[in-house]
């Protein structure tokens, strides 16, 4: 793991009672370099990926790619990438529109 070859990402995964569990993913910095992307375009990469394919919501897809959801949202327009909306996108969204105080 810490050979300094490669970088490695985390995700923080929230569960009961405030305790987190993360899991490591190590990538080689060869595949980085050959891929020509930074450590955060892959996580980018990965999130928009995961949105279009429909295993994320746009949600927890934004926040792996550590975007504010109208800056996730203008990258899939930006990729032709159509918006699929469910009830948590919804709610999401209701939040976003809440805290912004605009609802």
């Amino acid at each position: 793991m810490g050979n300094g070859r490669g970088i490695i990402l985390t995700r923080f995964k929230p569960v009961k009672y405030h305790l987190t569990m993360n899991t490591t993913l190590e990538i080689p910095q060869d595949i980085l370099e050959s891929a020509r992307l930074s450590a955060a375009e892959l996580k980018t990469e990965m999130a928009v990926f995961l949105y279009a394919s429909g295993r994320l919501s746009v949600g927890k897809a934004r926040e792996l790619a550590g975007m504010s959801l109208w800056q996730f949202r203008q990258l899939l327009a930006s990729r032709q990438i159509s918006p699929h909306f469910d009830e948590s996108d919804l709610n999401t969204d209701i939040e976003t529109l809440k805290s912004l105080g605009r609802l």
